[in-house]
């Protein structure tokens, strides 16, 4: 071996090792559903909205992890209510570009997560419509307070807990972080859409979409 090839080589490591260690990029553990199964509020109950988030997620080569839908339902005669925050493990969550969205359930549900419409994005990781853009799709499918609980209140049914595209309302929040409403920058609970038909979320600013989360 030449002093010239064995220069090059010592300064070939020594650039590799003032680099340091390559950063790894973290799986997608988070998306806002690219599109709605298109039947308004009526997604099949939560394992109907389950299933939708895993179909999604194995159709972009990350359906090894187990998904769930970020849905509240409200209580019924037969049975309890079951809170959003519940259904989506314990974090932290990156969405398609490996980007943080929160390290934890208490950071998600406070000011200091990092949702917006440039990290709220798809299992594709495109970035969803807000509002100034046409159409506006920035009303996601929640059904929870700010802390991530069932919402309640006297008429709402929650979209007959996520099986009706008729009569009702569903609660949304805002992934782009402006609007209307009582909480316009919240991200899960930001107001109550007009109705449970695609029609009826199409006109209040949304398309029926959700946001899903990896359990494991």
């Amino acid at each position: 071996m030449s002093k010239l090839t064995v220069v090059f080589c010592a300064s070939l490591l020594l650039v590799a090792a003032h680099a340091g260690p390559r950063q790894q990029t973290q799986p997608m553990s988070f998306f806002i559903t690219s599109v709605g199964p298109g039947d308004g509020a009526n997604l099949g109950g939560l394992a109907g909205a389950d299933r939708h988030c895993q179909a999604l997620a194995e159709a972009v080569g990350a359906g090894g992890r187990q998904w769930r839908a970020y849905l509240s339902t409200i209580a019924t005669q037969t049975e309890p209510a079951v809170h959003a925050r519940d259904r989506i493990g314990r974090g932290p969550w990156y969405n398609a570009k490996g980007v943080m969205i929160a390290r934890n359930l208490e950071e998600l549900h406070s000011e200091n997560n990092n949702l917006n419409k440039q990290t709220a994005l798809t299992e594709k990781g495109d970035t969803v419509n807000g509002r100034g853009d046409r159409p506006n799709m920035h009303d996601i499918l929640t059904g929870s307070t700010l802390e991530g609980t069932a919402y309640t209140a006297e008429g709402y049914d929650n979209c007959g807990n996520w099986t009706s595209n008729g009569e009702g309302s569903a609660r949304v929040g805002h992934h782009d972080r402006t609007g209307g409403g009582e909480h316009p920058t919240s991200w899960n609970s930001a107001h109550n859409s007009r109705g449970c038909s695609q029609q009826n979320l199409q006109a209040t600013g949304g398309n029926g979409l959700f946001y899903c989360f990896a359990v494991r």
